[in-house]
């Protein structure tokens, strides 16, 4: 059985020149209930990773976003149900200041964090690893131009 393609979007804003990371708060029917967590999802038939985390980021929050990137690292983790490791690759989704994000019946909350806050509440090593791996980028100033992706 072919493995799920599965992908992970880290949607920040700059306030005040620091990354804030937006953050959902999973509702209660769904996979990871109460958890906080950012954006991710399946990939479908015929899209590339990167348009299914555009989708899913339109999906999930009802914005487009400024500049959209992918974070030069992968979500690894092994799931016992299907047996199965998953290499999910991450972006980073820089959004407008004032954006306000649409809830969908998959989250009952949000937050902005900045990275130290958001690190503190999400469940996931690899995901808390990403969050700091795409502050300490976007803080250095280090986003190449490779690196980036048309979100049109």
């Amino acid at each position: 059985m072919p493995s799920k393609r599965l992908i992970d979007c880290y949607p920040y804003r700059i306030k005040n020149g620091v990354p804030e990371f937006l953050l959902f708060k999973r509702a209660g029917s769904k996979i990871y209930a109460g958890q906080w967590r950012m954006v991710g999802g399946k990939v479908k038939e015929g899209e590339t990773r990167w348009e299914g985390a555009l989708r899913e980021l339109k999906e999930e929050t009802g914005l487009t976003p400024i500049r959209f990137w992918t974070i030069p690292s992968i979500n690894t983790f092994y799931e016992p149900k299907s047996d199965a490791v998953h290499q999910i690759p991450a972006f980073a989704a820089e959004l407008s200041a004032d954006d306000k994000p649409l809830l969908d019946e998959e989250h009952t909350g949000y937050v902005w964090l900045d990275a130290s806050e958001a690190v503190d509440r999400v469940a996931c090593p690899e995901q808390k690893r990403l969050i700091l791996v795409s502050d300490n980028i976007f803080i250095n100033d280090q986003i190449l131009d490779d690196w980036l992706i048309s979100s049109d």
